[in-house]
Formats: C-alpha cells, sequence, structure tokens
C-alpha cells in the first residue's frame, strides 16, 4: 500500500516542475487538476501550434468525425455544446466540436496558470544526472532548430499513439520516387495540410475530361472512410482499397442515454474482475453468456441494416463486434455519410484487396488482385506507430518499464468465463505473439511504480475520454503528491499485475493485439470504461460506482461527468484526514 506523504514533503513536491508532453485532451485535464491540487510548475510541451492534440486546428481536416456522442468527450468543470451540425455527422461529433472544446477549456482553466511551449519538437527522454533526479527532456524549437535540455522533477506522457504515421515501406515517398509516380501520396497525418494540393490536383468529376481522374485512398478504417467521404462531398472520384473493414454500430436513430451512457453494455462487456451478481450472471453462466452474445450479434446486424448495406457488401465487417478491439460508432445514416455515398456508387470500393507498391506507368498504384488503379493523389490511412518509439532509447524505455518484452513470470492466459468460450481462433501470424507490456493500470510502468516522478495520460482506452482522463488526471496527482493510495507491494507484484492484464487484453480480443502500438498498450477499456474508472476511484479509497440507482435501475443510471466534479475536494479532505491519523 502506498503510504501519505507528510505535510512538509507535500510542501516541497507541489513546487517541483512537472512536464506534460502533449497538449490533447488527456495531457489538458492533468494539467488542469495538477493546477487545483496545488502544484504550481506545470509545462505542456507540443509539435503542434496549438491545443487539442489530434485534434488540434492544423490537424483537423474537413469531414472528421469522432467514435464518440455528445457528452463523452467532456470534463467536469466545463459543458460541452451540442455538434455544431448534428445531421452532418449523423449525430457524432466532429473534429471541429473536439477542436472548439479543447481551446475554450485551455482559455478557461489553464490560461495565465499553466506553460506552454507550442511548436516544441521531444527528441529524447533520460533520466536526470548529478544531483537533479527527475528526467532531462531534449526538446527541438521545430522552425528555428534549436536545441535545448530541460529538466522536470515529474514526467507525464501524454503524447498518445495517432501522431507518429505507419508507413508500408512498398508505399512510402520513397518507393513512389523510385518508380517515378508522379502523383501526391499523403499519410492520413497530412491530410489536413494537403487537402487543398489534392483537390487542386484532381479536378471535379462534372468538369474531368478524363475518366481515371481521382484519388486512391488505401485502408477501410475510420479516417480512410471520413476522407473518402469529404473527397466525394466535394465532387471528386475517390476508391478506397482495403482488406476488410472494422465493425460498427448504429442505428435509424441514436440509442437513448440511458443505453448508450449507462452501464448497460458496460456489463454486458467481460472485465478482468467481476464485481457485480449481474456480471458473475452475464459471463459465469450459460444463459447469460448467450443473451450477451445473442445482444452483440444483434446490434451488428442492426447496425448493417440501417445504414442498408447489402449482404454480400465488402463493407459488412466479417469481424464479430464482440471480439474486436476496434470499433466504430456511425451514429445514424445520413445522406452525405459515408455509407450512402458508398451505396450511391460515389465512393468506389476495391476489396478485399491490398496495394502492393506504386506502378511504373507513374500514374497507377498497384492491388494484389491483379490490377491496378490510376490515381493522381494516394492518401494513406494505415495506421499509427507509437509516439513513443522516438523519445526514448530502446535501453530507457526498458529501464522505465514501457517496452513490449516477453513475460516475466507464468502468467495465467485463460479465464473460465463462458462468454469468452467460442472466441475466434488465433491466425497463423499471431500463433508466436507472446509479447506483454508491465504498465500498470496503463498508467505507470511497474518498473517505475514507487518512484513517483512518471506517468502516461492516454494510454487506458476508453469509449469515454472524458469521464476516463479525467480520473486518471486524479490519480496521477494523488500519485505524484505521494498519498496513500491502493498500490502493488512491490514492483515483482506490479509487474505481475500488469502482465496479467496484457494477457486478459489477449485473451479478450484475439488477433487484434492492441498493444502493437504501445502507445495504447496499457488497457483496453473500451467498453469497459466505467469499470476500469472504478478501479481508479477505489485506487485512491474513493466511492466507485457513483451515478447510483438500486438494485433494479442501477445499470441504466446515465454516468455524467458531474458526479466527479468534486474529486479534488474529496482527495484533500482524505489526505488531510490521512495526515491527521498519523
Amino acid at each position: 500500500m502506498g503510504m501519505a506523504s507528510t505535510p512538509e514533503s507535500s510542501t516541497r513536491i507541489l513546487h517541483q516542475p512537472i512536464g506534460i508532453i502533449g497538449a490533447g485532451v488527456a495531457g489538458l485535464i492533468c494539467a488542469h487538476v495538477l493546477l487545483e491540487d496545488g502544484f504550481t510548475d506545470v509545462t505542456l510541451l507540443s509539435r503542434d501550434r496549438s491545443v487539442g492534440g489530434t485534434w488540434a486546428r492544423e490537424r483537423i481536416y474537413p469531414g472528421l468525425h469522432i467514435n464518440n456522442v455528445h457528452g463523452e468527450y467532456r470534463f467536469s468543470a466545463l459543458s460541452m455544446p451540442p455538434p455544431a451540425d448534428p445531421e452532418e455527422g449523423g449525430g457524432r461529433l466532429s473534429g471541429e466540436d473536439i477542436r472548439d472544446y479543447a481551446e475554450r477549456f485551455t482559455a478557461q482553466f489553464l490560461e495565465g496558470k499553466a506553460k506552454f511551449k507550442f511548436r516544441t519538437e521531444v527528441r529524447n527522454v533520460a533520466r536526470g544526472t548529478g544531483e537533479k533526479e527527475g528526467w532531462d527532456l531534449l526538446v527541438e524549437e521545430l522552425g528555428t532548430g534549436r536545441k535545448e535540455t530541460v529538466w522536470f522533477a515529474k514526467i507525464i506522457l501524454a503524447s498518445g499513439g495517432c501522431s507518429a504515421p505507419s508507413v508500408p515501406p512498398a508505399l512510402s515517398q520513397k518507393a513512389a520516387n523510385e518508380v517515378g509516380y508522379r502523383g501526391i501520396v499523403v499519410h492520413s497525418t497530412e491530410f489536413a495540410s494537403r487537402v487543398g494540393d489534392i483537390l487542386a490536383a484532381v479536378a471535379p468529376i462534372s468538369e474531368s475530361k478524363d475518366a481515371e481522374d481521382g484519388v486512391a485512398v488505401v485502408g477501410g478504417g475510420k479516417s480512410a472512410q471520413d476522407i473518402c467521404t469529404h473527397l466525394a462531398n466535394q465532387g471528386r472520384k475517390v476508391t478506397m482499397v482495403f482488406p476488410d473493414v472494422e465493425p460498427f454500430v448504429g442505428g435509424p436513430k441514436p440509442l437513448p442515454a440511458f443505453l448508450r451512457q449507462s452501464r448497460f453494455i458496460a456489463v454486458l462487456t467481460p472485465h478482468i474482475v467481476l464485481k457485480t451478481r449481474l456480471e458473475w450472471f452475464l459471463h459465469q453462466t450459460s444463459l447469460g453468456s448467450t443473451f450477451v452474445h445473442w445482444f452483440f450479434k444483434k446490434i451488428q446486424t442492426l447496425a448493417a441494416d440501417a445504414f442498408a448495406l447489402p449482404l454480400d457488401s465488402p463493407l459488412r465487417s466479417k469481424h464479430n463486434v464482440f471480439w474486436c478491439i476496434r470499433l466504430s460508432d456511425e451514429g445514424v445514416p445520413f445522406a452525405k455519410g459515408f455509407h450512402a455515398l458508398a451505396d450511391a456508387g460515389k465512393i468506389g470500393l476495391v476489396a478485399p484487396a491490398h496495394v502492393i507498391g506504386y506502378a511504373q506507368d507513374g500514374e497507377s498504384i498497384r492491388v494484389d488482385n491483379g490490377t491496378s488503379i490510376k490515381a493522381k493523389a494516394v492518401v494513406l490511412c494505415t495506421g499509427y506507430k507509437s509516439s513513443w518509439e522516438s523519445i526514448f532509447t530502446p535501453e530507457v524505455a526498458k529501464e522505465i518499464g514501457i517496452d513490449k518484452h516477453l513475460p516475466t513470470t507464468d502468467l495465467k492466459t485463460t479465464w473460465d468465463y463462458k462468454s469468452l468460450q467460442g472466441g475466434p481462433p488465433l491466425r497463423a501470424e499471431h500463433q508466436d505473439e507472446a509479447l506483454v507490456t508491465s504498465i500498470h493500470r496503463g498508467i505507470v510502468p511497474a518498473k517505475n511504480l514507487h518512484k513517483r516522478d512518471f506517468a502516461v495520460a492516454g494510454a487506458l482506452f476508453s469509449a469515454n475520454p472524458g469521464y476516463t482522463y479525467e480520473v486518471v488526471a486524479h490519480w496521477i496527482a494523488s500519485y505524484f503528491r505521494e498519498d496513500k493510495m491502493r498500490l502493488p507491494s512491490s514492483t515483482e507484484e506490479a509487474i505481475v499485475l500488469a502482465e496479467e492484464r496484457s494477457a486478459w487484453m489477449k485473451a479478450r480480443f484475439p488477433n487484434m493485439l492492441g498493444w502493437v502500438n504501445e502507445s495504447y498498450s496499457g488497457s483496453y477499456d473500451f467498453w469497459t470504461w466505467p469499470q476500469a474508472a472504478d478501479e481508479l476511484l477505489e485506487d485512491m479509497y474513493l466511492p466507485s460506482m457513483r451515478s447510483g440507482g438500486n438494485w433494479i435501475n442501477w445499470v441504466f443510471k446515465v454516468i455524467n461527468p458531474k458526479e466527479i466534479a468534486n474529486l479534488t475536494e474529496e482527495r484533500r479532505v482524505k489526505r488531510h484526514f490521512d495526515n491527521w491519523a498519523r
């Protein structure tokens, strides 16, 4: 168990400089909670020109929508207005909605209190040397190229996993140059800055004399669909080439809040710990398991039917939504949406297929089905690498404990849940996958647990980032303040628990491997975010399951961020009591 700090040590800790790497939503809420908690020296470092991270003003592009509905990306201190154009996005929040919210939150709570270093790239993170414990960050000012080393007593890694593009070598700009491909090649991370160039290079269908004039979008995920949608709505010919698509949820009208924003779906999803009798029934009995799988199959079928997907459509995912680690929330059908445009033939679909390179004619891409597609621009929606790779040497990553590695102990690899029986078999390429991570609660590398000077924000992958990121921020603040917390008693215990969580993720989501990108390797709690948040609250010895209700209706009670609005004061009272009890 973590022991409470003394008042004298708390005062010293509060004046230590804290660096937050990243100014996205996870970094912003961490800065706010730390300042509210009494920390006086908080600096956010971002390579962008403005706050928001993935949703920064210069990184979002027209038509970008997220997998969240209104209420799932807000913090307790600031209300969020409904989507600016709910019809345009089928009820989902847009990139502009999140950008505006992040900027308003910063203006209201952080300006004049926290320090910001924009256009600053962190090039290396290393432990402090000499008499200064803590962390030395080598940073570079983008634009000037000036480099310097800055020191922080504690750091929060909030750089996310959607910043560093992952590009297959055969599809890189270098590969295009080698065969003389003359079109534009961009990754989805560059689309916002290059969309004007693409629209200028590719004439509208109504004006084009060349029937082959168009854009090829490589990939079938969320970014690919949004980019295709925008280009099609701009009158451009666009073709999406993909092996398969991730499953999605949606319906003819939005789900009511008592289903979508309560614990209802959460309890239907197995968590590593089953805390309630209802969860036990659903996942430990044959009857409960049957209902669980019926429900998830039903919502997948209803979504496909609501969006009028033909039975042979490549947009009907072959993945069972229950076993998936990636999932899109499409809201409700709308005329200018991806599925409607694809159904109308305004977005071409080539699937299942892989793009294997550029053709030597200088104007086409090659597909593994033996065909080629002419395109004046290629947008690579091929995913992301961990943002951590470029700022930690392998040696430092291993020392801290954020690296992928073989298990250090004999781990539990199976859970006797009825609902986990009959899962998809491991594909051949994953048969030998044995790597795990050791990040306790998705926040603190187990090896570094008792130093209380390093934390990760944003690695607990959640369907409700606003709520979970805020609880994580309080957990980190308590951890940095050296409050009494429910922590593993030793590094060895922490490693076992963290590695077991990695093994759980592998058993829960076969073939999905959510820890391939280390930035999202801590804990995958997309639907089970209420259970994950409860664990963090209990670590701080605070009440959990705050939405209330009785033994009948508790599962349908809407979880509102206002229920965690007073966590700072609750922790302050508890800290005072702990110090008095000493």
